[in-house]
């Protein structure tokens, strides 16, 4: 997943939206005051009024702002306005906008397999229209970007109210049970909006989470390290004297390896691997941890901070 879109974005980065959150933002704004003069109902997702010529609602269903509007939605959006930037620098927009908008567009598909599957079933369209257009919003979207902080920087603090510090990854957490009750606890419309609404953060975690870190050739990868650093602290490669041509041999590959150690430029402090294991790696120093340690991209986002 990563080398597809590294390729991706070589090919299509010029045309990502820079700032995306700001502009998240400011579609909200529209949306509280079309909520104000009572137009909301006009663009939000609702399929049947979709299939019967209202194909705007397509796209004008993510400007519908996510609760009522009140002082602690203005401080929410502040706060995920913070959050959406900051994933922006560590991803680059190009990341982050398929991030963003394959969650917009897995809540589209979804709202329209509900509608279809209760059509099949025999229920009335303007009903159902109404009952997938009640489920569906841009809650969930919101979410995923607080989900997927969280996956990034599990150990930044916050404080709860102003006054509580509270680790990130413990908020996310209570999310993820609150989520739990409203799925098992809600009607179909909200189970399929939470999982398509939250299925590109699905796809991030998966694919940020080092599972291949337990596949044997990982594990004899990770051996063979530890036995050249351990070998290495021995003093070396030990020769015997009685076989001048394989010391020559073992000499020469010994000096090799050294040389090959000595021209790396990173290294991962988690598993150890060079840019010399492989031409896709990319390094990163992590601006959490107090000094200058290096990590591969499958280490950034997933190791403990040094404090």
């Amino acid at each position: 997943m990563g080398k597809f879109l590294n390729k991706l974005e070589r090919k299509y980065g010029k045309y990502a939206i820079s700032n995306l959150s700001l502009y998240i933002i400011i579609a909200y704004v529209i949306g509280y005051i079309l909520t104000l003069t009572g137009s909301v109902e006009f663009i939000a997702l609702n399929p049947y009024k979709i299939l019967h010529g209202q194909i705007w609602r397509i796209v004008t269903w993510i400007i519908v702002p996510p609760s009522a509007l009140n002082i602690f939605t203005i401080i929410m959006l502040f706060f995920y306005y913070s959050l959406g930037t900051t994933l922006e620098r560590t991803w680059g927009a190009f990341k982050y906008n398929v991030y963003i908008f394959s969650g917009i567009i897995f809540t589209v598909l979804g709202a329209a397999i509900l509608y279809a599957v209760y059509i099949a079933l025999g229920y009335p369209g303007e009903m159902v229209g109404s009952f997938v257009s009640n489920a569906f919003s841009t809650y969930y979207i919101n979410l995923s970007i607080f989900l997927a902080f969280a996956a990034s920087y599990p150990d930044m603090q916050v404080l709860l109210y102003f006054i509580i510090p509270v680790k990130i990854k413990w908020l996310a957490l209570l999310d993820i049970i609150v989520l739990a009750f409203s799925f098992f606890g809600g009607n179909m419309g909200i189970k399929v909006s939470i999982i398509t609404s939250l299925l590109n953060f699905i796809v991030f975690f998966f694919n940020v989470m080092d599972f291949k870190r337990f596949s044997p050739k990982e594990i004899y990868r990770r051996y063979s390290f530890k036995k050249q650093v351990k070998n290495a602290g021995m003093g070396g490669v030990y020769y015997d004297k009685s076989s001048p041509v394989k010391n020559r041999q073992e000499r020469s590959s010994a000096d090799d390896k050294e040389k090959a150690v000595k021209l790396t430029k990173h290294k991962c402090v988690i598993c150890g691997r060079t840019e010399l294991d492989g031409d896709d790696l990319e390094f990163r120093y992590c601006s959490k941890c107090k000094g200058s340690y290096e990590y591969c991209q499958d280490h950034l986002f997933t190791h403990t901070h040094k404090t």
